[in-house]
């Protein structure tokens, strides 16, 4: 079609969409996990690329829900130590144009057709054991959830109701389009022939308009009492909070859809989360959402990516990350866990590449190597890409384990990016939306058996040490439940306000103490520092250097190397003296 303007008069009846009305499935049999938001640890996965390598799982399952479903699926995620899983989406989704003329697909799903209906490339139409065929990709998606339950793990889904698959002028007419352009679409004002691009995608949903805002409510509540989810990540949350374009299309905390899931009967028990930014003017909108919603914190990965990789941060904007980010999350109506922690996630560098490529390498997206983000404040060691120089290989590792162990200790919720722990690499590219291959799809065959292990070890730590997953805020002193915070520098000063701002200073302590009394030792100098610890005995839990969590006592001082990450317990908070040192 050369002209949008124009209407297509060719025939697609055989090729155009088609709809059937289906029985609804039976009420779940097994109980929706509850998690204590707290305690909550969110491991972010796409169900292809978790599955389609894994040859501990059936052939004919591998790259589908009921692959996911499989006992050594669930009995990894586990061990590991997970609560939840964040599917990345699994609504019916359609690859765009450009992508298919390339021999590619749109694999991540951010191109929704079809929101409620699960996406049937993912469906394994195997016969299971009891008898009932996996042919109703529904019956398959629902029995993953109820296996995931079963095993303790909730399951939140990654949705897009932002924008259509329908894209800009130039896109094909499927549905919305067609129906009433005008009510489920931001035309811009200026040219109504043209959409509003506040995602990047095209088109942006109209949901401040009843009835789209019906249409998601009713895909929600679908989603819940159907398919049995318990939450959701909405992708680029704050154009479904905007006004209408003619109000000025501005983010508002208490639009329509907001004040709907808030008062839901079905939808408020659930846990919302936020990816807190558009493309759009007043598009950041960090920490502003309402305060049950939990908020990917992109400040937190920068501030530790810049702090820990030499680039630009003080330490306090460390600190302030480390705490729950209260520069954006106001602790007077937010909890601590409303700030979703993390370093890496599906659109950027893994873990893996984070320390390993300065550049990007998107080429095989083919867009020339324009497309993914161009400011990833990562390091190489001297070398792009993988490296067999054991020197790099360990400065490597070590920024992995400090990196890693940032998130799972901070206050607020730890997300990991799903294959980190295994060391998986997506050779550079920090936008595989589009590589439905080896690279996307965790190679379970080469998995870093030790860094592994480190992770589920890390995990298991912070459930042992119950102040550093506090349920309340951190605090200087204490006040009823609260649990009391500390700083202090090096030789065993309290960190004064004008302190920490110094940029020539990298290394501080933070004692931790809400039952169980804990210490940090931060050293982001390129030296070893000594730190004088607080009267008492201490033993060491665990050396981000070394990757060891063998027990050692330390009384008086300790000695971090440089780059590094140290976490003690009190042996007898009782007697510790933290005043002291």
């Amino acid at each position: 079609m050369s002209d949008p303007s124009q209407p297509d008069l060719r025939d697609n009846g055989a090729s155009a969409l088609k709809a059937r009305v289906l029985a609804e499935l039976p009420v779940a049999s097994v109980l929706m996990p509850r998690v204590c938001p707290s305690k909550r640890i969110i491991y972010e996965m796409h169900i292809k690329g978790f599955t389609a390598l894994n040859s501990a799982i059936p052939a004919e399952l591998r790259g589908t829900y009921a692959g996911l479903a499989h006992s050594s699926a669930i009995d990894y995620l586990t061990t590991l130590g997970i609560t939840s899983v964040s599917l990345m989406p699994v609504a019916h989704r359609m690859d765009e144009k450009r992508l298919l003329t390339l021999g590619l697909s749109n694999y991540w799903g951010y191109n929704p057709i079809a929101w409620s209906a699960p996406e049937a490339r993912y469906a394994s139409h195997v016969a299971q054991p009891n008898g009932q065929k996996y042919g109703d990709v529904r019956v398959e998606f629902r029995s993953t959830v109820d296996a995931l339950h079963a095993a303790g793990i909730e399951v939140l889904l990654d949705v897009v109701y932002n924008h259509s698959g329908e894209t800009d002028e130039w896109g094909p007419t499927l549905s919305l389009r067609g129906i009433d352009n005008a009510t489920y679409y931001h035309l811009d004002p200026r040219d109504l022939s043209k959409y509003v691009n506040w995602t990047g995608c095209g088109n942006c949903l109209n949901v401040a308009n009843p009835l789209v805002l019906r249409m998601v409510m009713d895909s929600l509540r679908q989603w819940v009492t159907e398919f049995g989810v318990d939450g959701f990540r909405f992708d680029l949350a704050p154009v479904m909070a905007r006004t209408g374009i003619n109000q000025g299309g501005q983010f508002n905390p208490l639009a329509p859809l907001l004040m709907a899931i808030s008062q839901d009967p079905v939808l408020r028990q659930c846990t919302m989360i936020a990816e807190p930014w558009d493309i759009g003017m007043g598009g950041y909108c960090l920490g502003q959402f309402p305060s049950h919603w939990l908020e990917w914190n992109d400040r937190f990965r920068d501030t530790q990516r810049a702090f820990w990789l030499k680039h630009e941060a003080s330490r306090g904007e460390l600190a302030t990350r480390l705490s729950g980010s209260t520069d954006f999350f106001d602790s007077r109506v937010r909890a601590p866990h409303s700030s979703v922690n993390f370093v890496t996630a599906h659109d950027g560098f893994t873990l893996t590449d984070l320390v390993s490529y300065c550049e990007r390498r998107n080429w095989e997206n083919g867009e020339e190597n324009r497309d993914g983000h161009g400011h990833n404040l990562s390091v190489n060691f001297g070398v792009e890409g993988e490296s067999s120089n054991e020197f790099i290989s360990e400065f490597r590792m070590r920024s992995k384990r400090l990196l890693l162990a940032n998130i799972v200790l901070s206050l607020g919720t730890p997300m990991l990016l799903g294959g980190d722990e295994m060391g998986h690499s997506q050779l550079g590219n920090n936008n595989a939306y589009c590589q439905d291959n080896a690279i996307t799809w965790l190679n379970w065959g080469a998995v870093d058996e030790a860094f592994l292990q480190y992770t589920k070890q890390l995990i298991s730590l912070r459930k042992q040490l119950t102040a550093l997953s506090s349920g309340f805020w951190w605090k200087a002193a204490a006040h009823g439940s609260d649990t009391v915070a500390r700083w202090f520098n090096p030789n065993g000063s309290a960190i004064s306000p004008c302190d920490w701002h110094d940029s020539s200073a990298r290394a501080f302590m933070l004692t931790v103490e809400g039952g169980s009394l804990c210490m940090l030792l931060f050293n982001g100098d390129d030296q070893p520092t000594e730190f004088t610890l607080p009267v008492g005995t201490w033993v060491r839990r665990l050396d981000t250097f070394t990757g060891n969590f063998a027990l050692e006592t330390c009384v008086r001082t300790a000695i971090l190397n440089p780059s590094s990450l140290c976490v003690f317990e009190a042996i007898n908070s009782l007697d510790v003296n933290i005043s002291q040192s």
